[in-house]
This record gives C-alpha cells, structure tokens and sequence, in this order.
C-alpha cells in the first residue's frame, strides 16, 4: 500500500464507521452489490458515502436522524463508498442509471428497483433536519 492509499484509509475509517455504527452493511465488491439486490427483497435504504463535506456534515447525519425518525425502517441499510469502491459503487448505480452520478446520495430501492433518489444538489445547500425529513417521506411512501 502507497502513501496515498494509507492516508486515504486513515480519512475514512471513521466515515464508513458512521454507518457501519448504524447498522448499514458495506458492499464493497460488485459481486457484493449484485448478490445484495438480486437475493433481498423490501426496502432497502443504500447510501452512496463519500469523503466530501456535504458527506460528512449533512448526509450521513441526515440520514442517521431520518432512520430514528420514522417507523417505516427499510427491510435493508448498506453502503458503498464512492472513490475508495469503485466498481462496487458503479454497480450499485448501475441499478438507478436513470438518474446523473452524484456523491453523496441517497437511494431507496423496492424490490431492487429505485422508489426515491436524494441527489447531491438536494443535500449539499439543504439542512440535516431536510435531508431527514426527504428520506423520512420517501420510506414512509414505500412503505404504504
């Protein structure tokens, strides 16, 4: 392992370790991502996770509160990490390729197929409390 890679573990460590506290599971292989969807069904609640900012201050705390919020808990919590498992996050889009690539976001999938995407431009000039309160309507939806 290069310099780069080691300090790049050392920063997201703890940003995967925000989830992983949560309950989410981390997909980090395609394989992982593709047996994940084609052998779960329900709700599952798939955060792409990022390094950025909006990542750290907003997403991953918005969607830590909107899981305390709401009764409609998703069947499934996981995540990939955009930059650090790339070919486990291309394949998770691969399953919303409908929608740009953005890092953070937030995907709600039904059966495997999307229900709700939270974009990054609807989480980078939002608050925590509206993040929270888009993913809270959008399990509460697929729920019903």
């Amino acid at each position: 392992m290069n310099a780069y890679d080691e300090y790049m573990k050392g920063i997201v460590v703890p940003m995967r370790k925000e989830l992983t506290d949560q309950g989410f599971k981390e997909l980090l292989t395609a394989d992982d991502v593709n047996g994940h969807i084609s052998e779960t069904s329900g709700t599952t609640l798939a955060v792409i996770n990022s390094v950025c900012g909006c990542a750290a201050g907003l997403a991953r705390p918005g969607v830590i509160e909107g899981l305390n919020k709401t009764a409609a808990k998703p069947d499934h919590l996981v995540t990939v990490f955009a930059g650090q498992d790339k070919e486990a996050t291309a394949q998770m889009r691969s399953y919303f390729e409908d929608v740009l690539p953005s890092s953070p976001s937030i995907a709600v999938l039904k059966d495997g197929q999307l229900a709700h995407f939270i974009p990054r431009k609807q989480i980078e000039d939002r608050s925590v409390e509206e993040i929270r309160d888009n993913l809270v309507q959008a399990l509460e939806q697929v729920a019903e």
